[in-house]
């Protein structure tokens, strides 16, 4: 019911607060009356629009919230509070469709999604919780899969316990999807990490696996504010015994081209920390992208990079084994105001993968292929601090005594002898922190090297103008640098 006696009081009290000299009384009731009239009308077209105004459509009036969607192709839904049990994936397929509200949706079907929005745009889930039921160790499918979309938009909404290899959100071969202020928890599983297809590995191994968010074959992807954290599935020794982590499952007749000589003769890799917080792949297809502001934490590799055209910054990777990596043909790449904390491997990396390749002529049965090489790239204003003091430093630098491949930032030569170089690269303005220099017990740092650079300069696969200056770097237990930097960048 609305009072309007008090709507009166009110727009007369507003009225008089604003005036800029003392009202004579006569005023005061004209200006009332004017007032009054223009308050009725506004009261009139509140009651027209608000009665012609589209209900709310909630899905506590259908059976399920499919029947809700389905009754309502191309609206908007509203799930209320409270826990609402699905047995296969949500489908959003009609554009301009879409979930809000404060509801937790609960898949208890291990091998479904619990969302999937296919072929449709304008789409939209925000405030939402998506969960599993009593979850298994290994769930074979995405939290959230968007999938050949165009202009979607995830607000404000939490995926928790997916526990698969599949990402937690995973969108591919879609244009400007935007992930906004959402929360992904504890997305790892236990996995066997199977690499015998491929001509270059050939082997399996157990490892921890999972990703946050993965983006694949898509443009103009927005991933900003999100926080992606594991709390469940640590890289600890204890959980390396457990698992038997790292142990082959299957392995090749004969050693192929990647296989070290450790994981032949052992029948084990030390990699067995798979996954990324954040992942943006699919070389050339791939591209503007920006990831910025994201709080990642207990990951693997924090934001792994194997596209074109990104902004990476003000981002915070906090305990991983890697920071921020490019890799597979990165190229016009700017990682800009990171900070990278309790890292235990590389904080920043750039290194030649194995889909890195030089340009490619036309043959009778192939098109011609432009270069694909890791060049462009700005690293800049970044922070690497309390190097070595995460998780997993005993896995990596802490297990040989000369810190083994510990390098706050690292360009690495090649995957393979075919790989180009990497080129053109600006690192400027950056900080190294050695964050035991004030310790009494140890003050040495964790890493060997703040810039380690592999090669000689005289060497095919070493950079190419490579720019390095203005950086504060704390010395790591061999140095600086590998490679005098005053020298590389003339």
């Amino acid at each position: 019911m609305i009072n309007l006696e008090l709507i009166k009081n009110k727009v007369y009290d507003n009225y008089i607060l604003h005036q800029p000299r003392r009202l004579k009384q006569k005023d005061t009731q004209s200006t009332m009356i004017h007032l009054y009239r223009k308050l009725c009308w506004s009261i009139v077209f509140f009651c027209f629009t608000t009665s012609h105004a589209a209900p709310i459509l909630s899905s506590a009036d259908y059976p399920s919230i499919q029947d809700a969607i389905n009754a309502h192709p191309g609206q908007k839904i509203y799930v209320p509070a409270g826990t609402h049990k699905i047995e296969g994936a949500i489908h959003l397929v009609k554009d301009g469709s879409g979930l809000y509200g404060p509801g937790r949706i609960e898949q208890t079907a291990p091998g479904s999604s619990i969302i999937t929005i296919e072929n449709a745009s304008d789409i939209s889930i925000e405030g939402l919780t998506l969960t599993r039921h009593e979850p298994p160790e290994w769930v074979r499918a995405p939290g959230i899969y968007i999938g050949n979309a165009e202009r979607v938009t995830v607000r404000n909404v939490q995926v928790t316990d997916n526990h698969a290899r599949d990402a937690s959100i995973d969108i591919r071969k879609s244009k400007m999807v935007t992930i906004k202020d959402c929360t992904v928890r504890n997305y790892k599983c236990i996995a066997i990490d199977d690499r015998t297809d491929s001509e270059l590995y050939g082997y399996a191994f157990r490892a921890i696996d999972g990703t946050g968010i993965l983006v694949s074959e898509s443009t103009g992807t927005i991933i900003e504010s999100n926080r992606i954290l594991e709390d469940r599935l640590l890289p600890t020794r204890e959980a390396k015994e457990l698992h038997k982590l790292g142990q082959l499952t299957q392995r090749p007749e004969k050693r192929r081209k990647l296989m070290s000589t450790s994981a032949w003769e052992d029948n084990y890799v030390s990699n067995w920390h798979q996954g990324s917080a954040i992942v943006v792949t699919s070389p050339r297809a791939t591209h503007h992208t920006i990831i910025r502001g994201n709080y990642l934490q207990n990951c693997a590799q924090g934001i792994d990079i194997h596209s074109d055209k990104v902004i990476c910054s003000d981002n915070i990777v906090d305990h991983g084994m890697m920071g921020i990596k490019m890799t597979h043909g990165s190229q016009n790449i700017i990682v800009k105001g990171n900070l990278l904390t309790h890292i235990d491997l590389w904080g920043i990396l750039i290194n030649p993968g194995a889909a890195s390749e030089h340009a490619k002529a036309a043959t009778e049965s192939k098109s011609a292929k432009p270069s694909n090489h890791d060049s462009g790239i700005i690293i800049s204003g970044n922070q690497i601090t309390e190097y070595g003091y995460g998780h997993e430093y005993w896995n990596w630098g802490g297990m040989h005594k000369d810190g083994g491949s510990s390098f706050a930032i690292a360009l690495l030569g090649k995957q393979l002898e075919e790989n180009p170089e990497i080129s053109d690269v600006l690192i400027q303005g950056n900080i190294v922190y050695n964050s035991a220099r004030n310790s009494l017990d140890d003050p040495i740092a964790r890493y060997r090297f703040a810039v380690y650079i592999e090669g000689t300069p005289d060497s095919r696969h070493f950079p190419k103008n490579l720019q390095i200056k203005d950086n504060i770097l704390h010395p790591g237990k061999d140095g600086v640098s590998n490679h005098a930097l005053e020298t590389l960048s003339k």
